[in-house]
């Protein structure tokens, strides 16, 4: 898809968010609408969810396709690399990333784009995989940002 329509789908669905995130603060219930309206609304997300820290391990929360870990191998693959780095990563083909995880053989591209609260603390991530090589540029990544800020407030 081309920038300008993908800048212009992603400006459809935050207008969206704003309108149906307004009825609870409950991050939980925001993450759900994000990844559902996410999931459907954009052409080649093949799996589209958060994974949460829970006591040092991240593990998988809401989630739409196909099945997903559980829980992500400590300090290894995509998710981890934006939680270590404290910010997002773009991965073309995850079969050039070091210590990928392959939750699903199919998934070829990937971004993971961390989730603050409102102190700033990294809860998680928003992870997007691909069943398309280099499906993720800098625009997914500046909306997806956006969008992962709406979750808590």
């Amino acid at each position: 898809m081309k920038t300008q329509n993908r800048n212009i789908r992603y400006q459809r669905i935050y207008d969206q968010l704003k309108g149906l995130l307004t009825k609870t603060n409950l991050p939980e219930a925001r993450m759900s609408t994000t990844v559902a309206l996410l999931h459907h609304k954009m052409p080649n997300f093949f799996w589209t969810g958060y994974y949460l820290l829970h006591e040092g391990e991240l593990i998988v929360g809401c989630y739409q396709g196909p099945l997903a870990c559980q829980v992500l191998e400590k300090n290894r693959g995509v998710c981890w690399a934006a939680i270590q780095q404290q910010k997002t990563i773009i991965v073309p083909d995850v079969n050039q990333f070091p210590g990928h995880i392959a939750c699903d053989s199919r998934s070829k591209s990937e971004i993971a784009v961390p989730l603050k609260d409102t102190r700033g603390n990294i809860r998680g991530v928003l992870d997007v995989d691909s069943q398309l090589l280099n499906n993720f540029d800098e625009t997914d990544a500046k909306w997806l940002e956006k969008i992962v800020n709406m979750i808590y407030v």
